[in-house]
């Protein structure tokens, strides 16, 4: 019986997924919110406060992901993943500029 309760309790705490995702985006707003915000975008969770935002990875490229949240909570003024920051000519037409 002892043992039965023991798997049963690890197969939960393996089967249970973790509330706190490691951020893969990282991003400096170009102005701050008045106040902490969590959101969906797409099917990522963000979450801001001040003028740093912060979410896991998404599917679609950095590019996609940053237009995304610029139509959410404005202009961004840096826009990075693990794998670098996003070049200014991309970061400009995230803003919403050509």
């Amino acid at each position: 019986m002892l043992a039965l309760a023991g798997t049963a309790f690890s197969f939960g705490v393996t089967a249970t997924p973790s509330h706190a995702a490691a951020s893969y985006y990282s991003v400096t707003l170009a102005s701050p919110l008045t106040a902490p915000k969590r959101f969906i975008n797409g099917e990522t969770p963000w979450a801001c406060a001040g003028t740093e935002c912060s979410a896991p990875r998404d599917t679609s490229r950095a590019e996609v992901v940053c237009a995304r949240l610029v139509k959410k909570v404005g202009p961004v003024a840096r826009f990075a993943t693990p794998e670098g920051e996003l070049a200014a000519d991309d970061l400009t037409k995230c803003n919403g500029g050509k």
